[in-house]
């Protein structure tokens, strides 16, 4: 109702001073404009409904990784158990020599996490000091952290 009386009104001062061919040239512009308007308000309502599918599928995909991730988790735990259990199974002169040698002392930390605590200690003995040193860093940040 506002909007009606404002165009009635502009129309009326645009008619005393531009006159009726103005006039009619102005009434085509606003009809443009109006047009562009719910073209626009129309886009507007297109790209909502698909920013909206963009964050439901986004979330889905936040869900999915986060199964991927804890999947790996498990895995991850699941072969460091059978490896420090093959580790258990060795003599703990050899154990130590191939913890020993390992390039990712994080490896070391987790194998020998998951080992019976006395055998694990009987292979620490031949492992290197340096290593201990830095398997020793890594179990105790797991212990803080309360991981299993």
């Amino acid at each position: 109702m506002k909007t009606t009386f404002v165009k009635f009104i502009l129309l009326s001062n645009a008619l005393v001073l531009f006159g009726d061919a103005q006039l009619h040239e102005i009434q085509k512009e606003l009809k443009k404009l109006e047009t562009l308007r719910q073209k626009i308000q129309k886009e507007i309502a297109k790209n909502k409904k698909l920013l909206a599918k963009i964050e439901q599928e986004k979330k889905h995909l936040q869900d999915l990784n986060a199964s991927i991730n804890k999947q790996i988790k498990q895995i991850r735990s699941e072969r460091f158990k059978k490896l420090a259990k093959d580790f258990e199974n060795m003599d703990p002169e050899y154990a130590g020599e191939k913890l020993s040698k390992m390039k990712d002392p994080k490896i070391a930390a987790y194998i020998v996490y998951n080992m019976n605590p006395r055998k694990a200690g009987e292979a620490l003995n031949y492992v290197d000091p340096v290593m201990v040193s830095r398997i020793t860093t890594i179990l105790t940040k797991l212990k803080k952290n309360g991981k299993n």
